[in-house]
C-alpha cells in the first residue's frame, strides 16, 4: 500500500516542479523576447556586417576579418581608441577618488538639513540631459566663457583659452565635464555604503587612537569594495562607450583630439557610408568594454584573504 501511495506523489511533485518552471518562463519570457529583439539580434547583425564592405544601399562584398584588420592598424583609429582610454582618468578615477573623500566629509560634516541639500545638488547633473550638459559647458568653456572671465578676474589672463579647441587641452577640457556628470553619481553610491558600516568599528579606531585618516584608509575604504567596484564598472563603461558630451561639445575635434569609438562609429556608418568597418569598430569596442570591466568585476567581488 505505501509503494501505491509513493508513486502518485513523487509524480505530482514532479509535475508541481515542471509547471512552476514553465510559469516561470511565462514571466520571463516578455522581457526574453524584447532583450533579443533590441540586443541579441542587432549584436549578430553587426557581427555579420563586420565581415562586409557596403554602403548601407549597394549590393556588399564578403571581406572576412579585413575590417578588423583595417581598426587595429590605422593610425588614427587606434589613436581614437586611446582617447577614449584616456578619458577613463576623468571618467573614472576622479569621480571615483574625489566621490570617496567628499562622500566621507559629508558623512562626517554635513547632517541633516545640510546632507540632504549637498546629496541634492551633487547628484542634480545627472538629472540633467548630457546634451544640456555638454552645451552648458560649451558655454563655460568657451573663450569669452565664465571660466576665463574668472582667471581674468583673479589676474591669471595669460593662462585663458578657447580650452575646447585647444589640441592639448581639449581632451582634459571634455574628461572635466564627464567628471562633474559623474561625480555625484558615485558620491551617493559611496555614501549609501557608507551608511551599512558597522559604527562600532569607528569607535573601536578611536579608542585605539586611530586618526580620521587611518579610520578612511584602514575601515571605510577596504569596506566599501562592492560600492567601488560598482562605481569603476559604471564609469568605466560611460568614458569607453561616450558620445553625448563629445558630440555636443567639440564633434570629435580639434582634429581628432577628442574623437572617441562611439563618434567615430556614427561617423563612418552615416558620413562615410563604411557601415562594415564601423561595425567591426563597434565590436572592438564592445570586446575592449568586456575586457576591462569583466577583471574590475572579479577584483572587487573577490573575498579579501
Amino acid at each position: 500500500m505505501k509503494a501505491e501511495v509513493a508513486v502518485p506523489l513523487r509524480t505530482s511533485r514532479s509535475r508541481g516542479v515542471r509547471s512552476s518552471r514553465w510559469a516561470g518562463w511565462l514571466f520571463v519570457l516578455p522581457a526574453l523576447i524584447a532583450y533579443t529583439a533590441f540586443v541579441l539580434l542587432p549584436l549578430a547583425a553587426t557581427v555579420l556586417y563586420s565581415t562586409l564592405r557596403w554602403n548601407g544601399i549597394s549590393e556588399s562584398t564578403f571581406v572576412g576579418l579585413d575590417n578588423y584588420v583595417n581598426v587595429l592598424t590605422d593610425d588614427d583609429l587606434v589613436g581614437i581608441i586611446l582617447n577614449a582610454f584616456k578619458l577613463i582618468i576623468f571618467f573614472s578615477g576622479v569621480p571615483v577618488v574625489l566621490g570617496l573623500v567628499v562622500a566621507s566629509l559629508i558623512r562626517r560634516v554635513a547632517t541633516g538639513a545640510l546632507g540632504t541639500a549637498s546629496r541634492t545638488v551633487l547628484f542634480l547633473p545627472q538629472v540633467i540631459p548630457l546634451v544640456a550638459a555638454g552645451i552648458m559647458w560649451s558655454w563655460l568653456l568657451s573663450k569669452n566663457g565664465l571660466v576665463n572671465q574668472v582667471l581674468e578676474a583673479i589676474g591669471l589672463g595669460g593662462v585663458t583659452r578657447a580650452w575646447l579647441a585647444d589640441f592639448a587641452l581639449a581632451l582634459p577640457a571634455v574628461g572635466v565635464i564627464g567628471a562633474w556628470v559623474l561625480l555625484g553619481l558615485c558620491t551617493i553610491l559611496l555614501l549609501t555604503g557608507m551608511s551599512k558600516i558597522d559604527q562600532a568599528l569607528y569607535e573601536s579606531a578611536r579608542i585605539d587612537g586611530a586618526s580620521p585618516w587611518q579610520e578612511f584608509r584602514s575601515i571605510t575604504v577596504p569596506s566599501l569594495r562592492y560600492e567601488i567596484g560598482v562605481c569603476i564598472t559604471v564609469t568605466v563603461i560611460a568614458s569607453l562607450a561616450a558620445f553625448d558630451i563629445v558630440y555636443i561639445s567639440t564633434l570629435g575635434g580639434p582634429g581628432t583630439s577628442t574623437t572617441v569609438p562611439g563618434l567615430e562609429i556614427y561617423r563612418l556608418a552615416f558620413y562615410a557610408r563604411q557601415v562594415g568597418l564601423a561595425s567591426a569598430l563597434a565590436i572592438i569596442l564592445v570586446l575592449l568594454v568586456l575586457v576591462t570591466v569583466l577583471p574590475i568585476q572579479r577584483l572587487t567581488r573577490a573575498e579579501p584573504e
